[in-house]
């Protein structure tokens, strides 16, 4: 995995909290960048798990249990998705080599329903994090956030919440290994 600062990330790169941040919305965050462009960013946050599940916020999905994600803070009412595979959309956007982003959000909860699609290749997000204009890389800079512009489904859909973070620092290599064996609070270091 590789990893740049110094450039603005794209459309499939991650954010990685750096290790002592404290704002409670992305303390030990994992942020996949979904849009990033002169009016602002667009991201969600792949390891926080809400204690909602798919059945209690959309109707007539009872077979559904499908866990329910943070994205952000930002728009808590809106309902977000991805997934892993062949593009199962023509509206989808590709964010890494099997990894898209949206979609026909009705055709997809029928192909769930169908068993087309197995619920651990896809994660519902509710709210999402956004940036605007600038805000983002003023935050780079402030190296509150570690970019990794290397994008892996199987980490991504098949860790845990709570070790995503972890396993992207060391898969990184380096520095960020170390990192990665942190304390959350640096008094404890």
């Amino acid at each position: 995995m590789s990893n740049d600062n110094h450039i603005s990330p794209k459309p499939g790169n991650l954010l990685i909290s750096e290790p002592f941040l404290q704002d409670e919305n992305f303390v030990r965050s994992v942020v996949l960048i979904c849009e990033n462009n002169e009016n602002g960013s667009f991201g969600l946050v792949l390891n926080k798990l809400s204690i909602l599940k798919l059945n209690e916020i959309i109707d007539d999905v009872e077979p559904l249990n499908c866990d329910v994600y943070v994205g952000g803070p930002v728009e808590q009412n809106t309902l977000h998705f991805i997934y892993c595979g062949e593009q199962l959309f023509e509206s989808s956007i590709q964010l890494g080599n099997d990894i898209w982003w949206g979609g026909n959000f009705d055709e997809l909860l029928s192909l769930l329903k169908l068993g087309k699609i197995k619920e651990n290749t896809i994660r519902f997000f509710i709210g999402y994090s956004g940036w605007a204009q600038g805000q983002l890389n003023d935050e780079l800079e402030e190296k509150t956030w570690i970019v990794c512009n290397t994008l892996d489904s199987d980490s991504v859909f098949f860790s845990s919440p709570e070790e995503l973070w972890r396993i992207i620092l060391k898969n990184m290599g380096g520095e960020y290994k170390q990192m990665a064996n942190y304390p959350i609070d640096p008094r404890l270091n």
